[in-house]
């Protein structure tokens, strides 16, 4: 694996680690839900990824790179493999039989700074279906994750302080395509692929009806990383006071991706948003 150190430390801040993988050459033959399949431009897509990885760089983030698991297609999506809190990390089950061989290295890395727990047979558990706020962590029943992956985790983290909420999304692969935190107290909600009422006591920010994949944004300290492809939200954030670094995902977009997926973010000591 390789470093690759921010420009500029971030002094008020914890200094922030940020797990990313190079692309597989066979990207192309990745897990697909809810898209219809269409040709991905791979010398594209490794552009816009590196456009990403240097997006996490000015945000204030470590870099780890991983290096490309050709003979698994999501691997990029390192997001899904495990789930980082202050204490410790959580290594996930896939619910792709076909990806779960994709945590093995993150393990390893992940290993340098948090001790591992891991969720087991039958539980499925896909990172990306795990929205942290505080010490609460709203859980998506989706296509990938499971009722047992779920209980497992309410399990393994209850010495913890955490409350593990569950909520059933719908049109969509992971809760995080449908809602995420762009602030302290402002989620970013597709109300067609989730309930609002989940959510009560936060400022919600509906996406624009005509983006629908719009919901997907990832936070780094008080900025977000966010798709330059959906214009009409952006707006709506900017108009909010949300600091927004725009970056080009389309192909990745391609293979079910987005902007939380593509990266583990943490905090090298203490959690990210404590």
């Amino acid at each position: 694996m390789r470093f690759a150190h921010a420009h500029h430390t971030l002094r008020e801040h914890p200094v922030l680690i940020a797990i990313t993988r190079h692309l597989s050459a066979s990207l192309a033959n990745c897990e697909l839900s809810f898209v219809s399949r269409e040709r991905i431009d791979l010398d594209r897509a490794r552009g816009q990824h590196l456009a990403y990885q240097q997006a996490l760089i000015d945000a204030g983030c470590e870099l780890i790179e991983l290096p490309a698991q050709h003979s698994l297609p999501d691997a990029v999506f390192v997001e899904d493999t495990a789930l980082v809190l202050d204490e410790l990390a959580v290594m996930t089950r896939p619910g792709a039989p076909a990806r779960r061989a994709e945590g093995a290295t993150v393990a390893l890395a992940l290993r340098r700074f948090r001790p591992l727990l891991w969720i087991e047979d039958p539980g499925t558990l896909d990172g990306g279906d795990v929205l942290r706020i505080g010490r609460r962590l709203h859980v998506g029943a989706s296509a990938r994750s499971n009722a047992a992956g779920l209980e497992q985790l309410r399990s393994l983290l209850a010495r913890y302080g955490y409350a593990v909420v569950a909520h059933t999304t719908r049109g969509c692969l992971h809760l995080k395509s449908a809602v995420t935190e762009v602030a302290p107290g402002k989620l970013l909600i597709n109300p067609d692929w989730i309930d609002r009422a989940g959510f009560d006591g936060f400022d919600l920010i509906e996406i624009d009806v005509r983006e629908q994949p719009a919901a997907n944004a990832l936070r780094i300290g008080e900025s977000i990383v966010y798709p330059a492809c959906f214009p009409r939200t952006l707006e709506k954030l900017e108009r909010a006071g949300i600091r927004v670094r725009t970056v080009d995902v389309s192909e990745l977009q391609k293979a079910e991706g987005a902007v939380t997926c593509c990266s583990l973010v943490f905090a090298r000591g203490v959690g990210l948003h404590s």
